[in-house]
């Protein structure tokens, strides 16, 4: 590695807080807390935690790169049966003890092939994407909102929500059917705090059986990696009480779909002062000039950055205007910014420091000014999808991008005449759109490389082609009888 690419890693590393971890003080402190194995990670291209199990006496080999797998066994690593095994690198600062399996220590990473990086791991596609926002001055950080269904699995293969009381039309933020779920949700939010997340919210969202938790923000990879884990955690915890959880976008066609909605924010490497906010926005949004340039990338590149945040055919049934008991489905259809309007992909939150804020040394707003990406769900590869927000990103504050004015108003009740007049394009309908965005945009090829690029286009091609080559009861139910 070049001596610049040394010197940008080691200012990212120190702006985290994280420096040379000893791999045999981490060994000792873990084997004193009573851990039996540890969990040698990485994630596959669906952003799904693949491991193997070691026991605590070879830690320092597993830190070291002893754990091989077998590429030809997953999607989207493309390796052949014929090819050596890929060695997982755990990160010994993201290295951490599972609150509800005390014996076991989870150690996510990064593949490597012969020692050297794997260009199809999605983790290193991420620590790329970081590597260049830090060459430019920046540290880019995120927090995720975590959606999701409670659901209980009947005897005929459906679901439905566990408890039979949650049936109102119009739940969210109920506090009786908060309450019957308290047991599920304290102990979750308990782990989340033990692992230091600072959970600050948690409630009933807007149907029955669905929930959202909220945790502090952190960089981009701290919160990716803890991503991963909170849908192990949840899945878990859930089903050692018989029931489970619903990650998918949307298991109700008549109900609101969940999203993993994105908070993104830039800091300076330098002196972490947030970079996104100005007190001299002409505007009136209360935005720098650089988060105007990213905005711009984001929507220039919108279409094709969906495919990676809503990475499922399932993932568009959210995707559109009404589908919900209440309505609207709170979903984005349109490339789209504007201020604190949940009908926007790009959103700008209102911002008001809490007491704790300012205790923190967070006095003003502008400290705390973060735009949300609302076109992401819980399926999101959280590495591959904030690899191309930011890259996106990046694009448009190195080309000096312009989004024009935010737009007012419920941008689900504007014609097409008024879209077209405003220059809003509409986000893909089905994966196949999505997708096929995704191809034909040099963004995917430049942030994934070539060989992940192509994999990624033929599991998605092929996952849409086997659901539309599968015939439904509803296609059976209103044609059968027809003719």
């Amino acid at each position: 590695m070049a001596k610049s690419a040394k010197t940008t890693k080691a200012k990212a590393a120190k702006a985290k807080g994280k420096g040379t971890v000893n791999i045999d003080r981490m060994k000792r402190d873990l084997i004193s807390k009573g851990v039996k194995y540890c969990l040698a990670s990485y994630v596959d291209v669906h952003g799904v935690p693949k491991s193997k199990t070691v026991p605590i006496a070879h830690f320092d080999r597993m830190m070291g790169g002893s754990e091989l797998f077998t590429g030809a066994a997953l999607d989207g690593l493309g390796q052949q049966p014929s090819d050596d095994e890929l060695a997982a690198h755990p990160d010994p600062n993201a290295v951490c003890i599972l609150p509800w399996r005390r014996e076991i220590a989870w150690a996510p990473g990064n593949l490597k092939y012969h020692d050297e990086p794997w260009p199809m791991c999605s983790r290193t596609v991420l620590c790329h994407q970081i590597e260049r926002a830090a060459k430019m001055g920046f540290q880019f950080n995120l927090g995720i909102e975590c959606e999701f269904y409670l659901v209980r699995h009947r005897e005929d293969g459906g679901i439905e929500p566990p408890y039979p009381t949650d049936t109102l039309a119009k739940a969210a933020y109920d506090t009786l059917t908060t309450l019957e779920s308290l047991d599920y949700l304290d102990e979750i939010t308990s782990h989340m705090n033990e692992l230091g997340w600072d959970v600050y919210s948690l409630d009933h969202e807007d149907s029955n059986g669905q929930f959202e938790l909220d945790f502090r923000y952190s960089d981009v990879l701290t919160t990716a990696d803890r991503y991963v884990l909170w849908r192990l955690m949840a899945k878990e915890l859930a089903r050692k009480r018989g029931i489970d959880v619903a990650i998918m976008p949307k298991p109700y066609a008549n109900r609101t779909g969940s999203g993993a909605h994105f908070n993104m924010s830039l800091t300076s490497l330098k002196t972490g002062e947030n970079l996104m906010g100005s007190r001299t926005d002409k505007r009136g949004l209360g935005l720098s000039k650089h988060t105007y340039q990213f905005i711009a990338g984001i929507l220039r590149h919108a279409p094709a950055i969906v495919a990676t945040t809503c990475p499922l055919v399932n993932s568009y049934k959210r995707l559109i205007k009404q589908g919900s008991m209440t309505g609207f489905t709170w979903a984005p259809i349109f490339t789209s910014y504007g201020a604190n309007n949940r009908t926007h992909m790009l959103r700008i939150p209102s911002i008001k420091p809490t007491a704790a804020d300012k205790k923190g040394g967070v006095g003003t707003s502008m400290s705390l000014t973060r735009l949300e990406c609302r076109a992401v769900d819980p399926a999101v590869n959280p590495y591959l999808g904030a690899a191309m927000l930011l890259a996106a990103g990046l694009e448009g504050i190195e080309k000096d991008l312009d989004p024009g004015d935010p737009i007012e108003g419920n941008m689900y009740l504007k014609s097409d005449a008024e879209l077209k007049n405003l220059g809003v394009g509409t986000l893909p309908r089905t994966l196949l759109e999505g997708i096929d965005e995704f191809a034909a945009d040099s963004l995917g090829k430049t942030v994934m490389g070539e060989d992940l690029f192509k994999s990624f286009i033929e599991l998605k091609q092929a996952e849409w082609w086997e659901y539309h080559n599968t015939i439904s009861p509803w296609e059976l139910k209103t044609y059968f009888e027809r003719f």
